[in-house]
């Protein structure tokens, strides 16, 4: 049985999809289910369930709202993993948590590696990338799964934000001096678990292949979506953000594509599907 926790959001949502088409059975909890920052809540969760893997998809994920929340987003991004990863080992269950591309300085440029050394520079990617530590310093059967700018259907994005933009707007301006890969939370699901059947356990970069600066992407979308407006750039620095963004930090998922014998997909192929789905939807 697999536990899932932060399921209704974008990847738990798309974890849920995937399983119920590969007909594979599933626990989905959330917060008002499960409280993962309590390790005795979690051992008596799982009590008598058999739980033999625990994906984690649970994160504190407000970038700029954890510079002045920063001891949830120790709680949730650092804490809530190793609990996991702690009970995991102790009922022997493979455990998955997720990271980000964050975690980076984005000073390289060029696509980060897993040997690549992390300098988070805000709040948020210093207890994602402390999480990541707690996990793998744990438990030794964990995958953590480094991400970059997932979009899906379960919550708010930033292709989302765009479509709606797009209908009270006539003009749009859009950073240019961000760039990473946008990443469809169904693809990083299906690769996940893709990788999560070899058992070989460690940390993995998984991001849709390709690489795009944030206006990029927008004039991707709003082109797919035949948008009349005017779109222009922006610098980071021009929205006055509590949080430091990294300029580049495109990760390298070859070592992933290795281990799996699969290529992921394009971040444009990513995003025309999610367009599918949002018009099914909508």
């Amino acid at each position: 049985m697999i536990l899932l926790t932060g399921a209704n959001g974008q990847l738990g949502t798309d974890f849920q999809k995937f399983f119920d088409h590969i007909e594979t059975p599933y626990i989905a909890t959330d917060y008002l289910d499960l409280d993962i920052t309590n390790i005795d809540a979690i051992r008596s969760y799982i009590l008598d369930k058999k739980i033999s893997y625990i994906i984690n998809c649970a994160a504190y994920n407000d970038v700029d709202k954890a510079e002045s929340e920063q001891d949830k987003a120790y709680l949730l991004n650092r804490d809530a993993p190793k609990n996991l990863a702690q009970v995991s080992k102790e009922i022997d269950a493979i455990f998955v948590s997720y990271s980000t591309d964050f975690v980076f300085d984005g000073i390289k440029g060029s696509p980060y590696t897993e040997e690549d050394i992390p300098n988070p520079i805000s709040v948020y990617a210093t207890s994602k990338y402390q999480g990541e530590q707690a996990v793998l310093s744990t438990y030794d059967k964990s995958f953590v799964i480094r991400t970059s700018w997932v979009f899906g259907m379960g919550n708010n994005n930033f292709n989302k934000q765009l479509i709606g933009w797009s209908k009270n707007k006539d003009s749009l301006n859009i950073v240019d001096d961000q760039r990473s890969s946008p990443t469809y939370s169904r693809d990083l699901a299906e690769y996940s678990w893709e990788l999560i059947k070899t058992n070989k356990f460690g940390l993995y970069h998984l991001s849709n292949s390709g690489e795009c600066s944030k206006y990029e992407q927008a004039k991707y979308v709003l082109e797919c979506i035949s948008w009349k407006g005017t779109l222009g750039t922006a610098k980071t620095v021009d929205f006055n953000l509590p949080a430091k963004r990294s300029a580049y930090t495109k990760l390298d998922s070859s070592k992933l594509e290795a281990v799996i014998g699969k290529k992921i997909p394009k971040w444009q192929s990513g995003i025309d599907r999610f367009l599918e789905e949002y018009r099914e939807k909508n």
